[in-house]
């Protein structure tokens, strides 16, 4: 990401939404109407210190602003402590996006599932089932009631008709009964889940083994990079970079990233485990290796696009947009 790809905005409300999560309001430096974005997209944030993070969209879709909610996490990698320790307010940030690999699909009946600040990008989605007049239903968990954000909002988006809400907190209901929301599910209805990882996969789990034929969609935010079968990967290859024609060796135990880097600095990257997508760069010759968990099927085939964050080569000369 390059500071031409970025947009300037300024901070100009910062918001307490629930215990440990804060909202910011971010207006475009010129003034102008933000591009539009539909639900389940996201933002990439460089904050102040030069951390770039992704934040979904919470806020409407129609709006000339955007707005982001972030949770404080105690174990975190240093972005959330510093947008909740910072005085934000009338800062000026950069951002890039939004994109959208979360698109709510068409369907009859909705069932969202929420853990703790997963509800972020599912709060747009619920926002436009219920303008859309179509049935919906969210079970919503957290550890404690205070900590689940926007409840009063999706309560009273209930009340419109058509919604249906299940607010959950660990210490006094217990976790969300996920045997029984698959088991419950109407027919022909499409299950759209955020939160954390252990939520997902016993989430989608309990889908394969109780009621398969439920369409899920959820986003994973952590991954574990793997070797694609069958694909050998080079050791050591050569990198042009198109748009400057220079040329990088990228070395054994090397990542594409880090090889770049040498040549053009102000890549930015976040997560560089493969899973965040702020890396993610045209192709335009060679074969890539995708390791990410990130990219669908359908993508991977087109090989027009990867994250070299942590990507490889199968060719001896990759040839990147950058």
């Amino acid at each position: 990401m390059t500071e031409e790809t970025t947009r300037a905005v300024r901070v100009v409300q910062a918001r307490w939404e629930a215990e440990g999560v804060v909202s910011l309001r971010l207006r475009a430096a010129d003034d102008r109407p933000l591009p539009s974005w539909t639900p389940g997209a996201h933002l990439d944030v460089v904050l102040p210190s030069g951390l770039v993070r992704q934040y979904s969209l919470c806020g409407e879709p129609d709006s000339p602003d955007y707005t982001v909610a972030v949770l404080r996490e105690a174990a975190g990698r240093g972005g959330s402590a510093e947008i909740h320790d910072t005085a934000l307010l009338g800062r000026e940030l950069r951002i890039r996006g939004p994109r959208n690999r979360f698109e709510l699909e068409p369907a009859g009946h909705y069932v969202f599932v929420a853990g703790g600040i997963g509800i972020t990008p599912l709060l747009a989605m619920i926002r436009q089932a219920a303008d859309h007049g179509v049935p919906w239903q969210l079970h919503y968990g957290g550890r404690r009631r205070d900590t689940l954000a926007f409840a009063l909002e999706l309560t009273e988006l209930a009340r419109r008709g058509n919604g249906e809400i299940h607010l959950r907190s660990d210490d006094v209901e217990g976790p969300l009964p996920l045997l029984d929301i698959v088991r419950a599910a109407p027919t022909g209805a499409m299950l759209y889940a955020c939160g954390p990882g252990g939520l997902l996969t016993a989430l989608a789990e309990t889908v394969e083994r109780e009621n398969p034929a439920l369409l899920l969609r959820f986003e994973r935010f952590t991954g574990e990079p793997a070797e694609p079968i069958g694909v050998t990967a080079q050791e050591s290859f050569e990198v042009e970079l198109a748009q400057t024609g220079e040329t990088v060796t990228v070395r054994s135990g090397q990542s594409i990233l880090d090889a770049v880097r040498v040549k053009r600095p102000d890549i930015l990257s976040s997560c560089e485990e493969g899973f965040c997508g702020t890396c993610e760069t045209k192709v335009l010759a060679g074969e890539p290796v995708h390791r990410d968990t990130l990219l669908s099927a359908k993508e991977r085939a087109k090989n027009t696009t990867m994250m070299i964050c942590v990507g490889g080569c199968a060719s001896a000369r990759l040839v990147l947009d950058l």
